[in-house]
């Protein structure tokens, strides 16, 4: 059923009903706009606290090595590209909805106006016709009024016996021409009756039904794209669905990632310095009057500086961080000239933008004076000098910490020439009071296996290799080093850590 056919005198509801489901797509849009808003937020709001979160700056990267600290880094940038997600749910919302059902929006309400106009057209048309028929009508009945009048008088004339031949002919004449006006009249009438039936035929039965019609077709469009933006917003949101699902596995893999024996082996690792623990502080039975600790100094020498060992380690630290055990100086150095090497190609990089500048205001003056770069371009020059030569000391320091020949010959060499003793080399290393030379020839006390690479870059120590087999020719004394030799034929103190013994 159509609209023309069962709705041909409902102008009023038509025009009611038609604008109920513009009102409609107009409220429907707005919802949209306000769902993208909120996505929009959330998104914000997500991407928000995963920044605060986040983890920035030399510390926190070395913390991100342990398992469950780098999971939790894994999750907020999975949370991230969950953000992006909902992101990506807006910007479809208000590109596939809300701008395509503005623009369709616009178009309907200019096509309900063009037909609700032609129906206001074609009803002023047929009024005016039907206004037209009935001016002819009065006009025919006065016309015919007056000619039954004239008929009347000249039927008087004739019978009253004093008129004369002449008033009888003249009023008969006067008669017939009324008569012959009102005919005139009453065809135009009737034709003007014929032609409005017909006007108004047309107007009820093609002209309204076939505007009523097209209005129908325009609303059951608006329905159906109404009805599929309907869909669309459910299919937007399902679209998603797999990225944010894995967003999701993502933060559950990360959890399942975590290890908590790695993490604490980790921490281990990085932070061990190799020293045994304490050994029992001794009775010094002052009621003898002996001193057990001044015989075993001379017995031992390595065992009467324990405590100075100890001391220097609650010294102020050092810059090349030679107050550290061996694994923990090279990782300090290490990060300090990674540090270092990040700062000078950051200003290096701000060197090269500020000599690109200034060539472009020596080619275009108008940009700019060349200048005023010249305080900058002398500052970034000094910063830069400044860090290769802290990149360069630090270097050397790491160099020397791992054993390197070449600096171990020019430290040797530098000291012999400037006649610095093994005494006045130990503030700098707390290693370096090994000075000990081994020339008695001495019989091995057992054989151990090195569990760890020891560098041995102080006087009195030496190098070992994971996995050596290694002759005991001194046991630990208490203060954590033995005295190994090796098969080249190599001796020297090693921490007692770094070994197993071999039954």
């Amino acid at each position: 059923m159509d609209w023309g056919t069962s709705l041909w005198d409902q102008n009023d509801v038509i025009d009611k009903h038609t604008q109920s489901g513009l009102d409609l797509m107009e409220r429907y849009i707005k919802f949209v706009k306000e769902r993208t808003e909120i996505e929009q937020n959330y998104a914000k709001q997500l991407r928000n606290l995963t920044k605060k979160y986040s983890k920035r700056g030399g510390k926190e990267e070395q913390e991100c090595k342990f398992s469950n600290h780098a999971s939790f880094q894994e999750i907020l940038n999975e949370l991230g590209d969950y953000a992006g997600q909902r992101e990506l749910v807006a910007e479809n919302m208000t590109a596939n909805i809300c701008d395509k059902l503005t623009k369709y929006l616009q178009d309907l309400k200019q096509e309900r106006k063009t037909h609700l106009s032609d129906v206001k057209k074609a009803q002023q048309n047929l009024e005016s016709s039907f206004k037209h028929l009935e001016s002819i009508k009065k006009r025919f009945a006065k016309e015919w009024a007056e000619a039954d009048k004239a008929t009347q008088q000249a039927e008087k004339t004739e019978s009253d016996t004093n008129a004369t031949k002449f008033d009888v002919e003249k009023a008969k004449n006067h008669a017939l021409a009324r008569t012959r006006a009102a005919e005139e009249f009453r065809n135009n009438y009737a034709a003007e009756l014929q032609k409005y039936n017909k006007e108004q035929k047309y107007f009820y039965y093609t002209e309204i039904p076939q505007i009523y019609n097209k209005l129908q077709v325009m609303d059951e469009r608006r329905i159906q794209q109404l009805a599929e933006c309907y869909c669309l917003f459910s299919h937007i949101e399902k679209d998603v669905l797999p990225i944010i699902s894995k967003c999701l596995e993502g933060i559950a893999a990360a959890g399942t990632k975590i290890d908590h024996k790695k993490d604490s082996k980790l921490l281990i690792e990085q932070h061990k310095s190799g020293f045994d623990r304490p050994a029992d502080v001794e009775f010094e039975d002052y009621s003898q009057g002996v001193k057990p600790s001044n015989s075993e100094s001379t017995l031992n020498p390595l065992k009467g500086r324990k405590h100075k060992i100890f001391k220097k380690l609650k010294s102020p630290p050092a810059e090349d961080f030679s107050h550290l055990p061996p694994e923990q100086r090279k990782k300090k150095l290490q990060a300090k000239i990674d540090d270092i090497t990040k700062e000078l190609t950051k200003e290096q990089d701000s060197g090269e933008a500020l000599e690109k500048m200034r060539g472009v205001y020596e080619q275009n003056p108008q940009m700019g004076d060349p200048s005023c770069l010249e305080p900058q371009i002398t500052q970034t020059s000094q910063n830069i000098g400044r860090l290769r030569g802290e990149l360069a000391k630090y270097e050397m320091w790491l160099s020397e910490a791992v054993g390197g020949e070449d600096s171990s010959n020019n430290t040797t060499n530098n000291n012999s020439q400037s006649g610095i003793t093994a005494t006045q080399n130990s503030s700098s290393n707390v290693y370096a009071e090994f000075d000990d030379e081994f020339d008695d020839i001495e019989s091995p006390v057992g054989q151990c296996t090195a569990l760890y690479t020891f560098a041995g870059n102080s006087e009195g120590t030496i190098p070992i290799t994971e996995g050596e087999l290694l002759s005991v020719m001194e046991e630990d004394k208490g203060d954590g080093w033995m005295r190994v030799l090796r098969a080249s034929g190599q001796e020297g103190y090693i921490p007692t850590s770094y070994v197993k013994l071999t039954p």
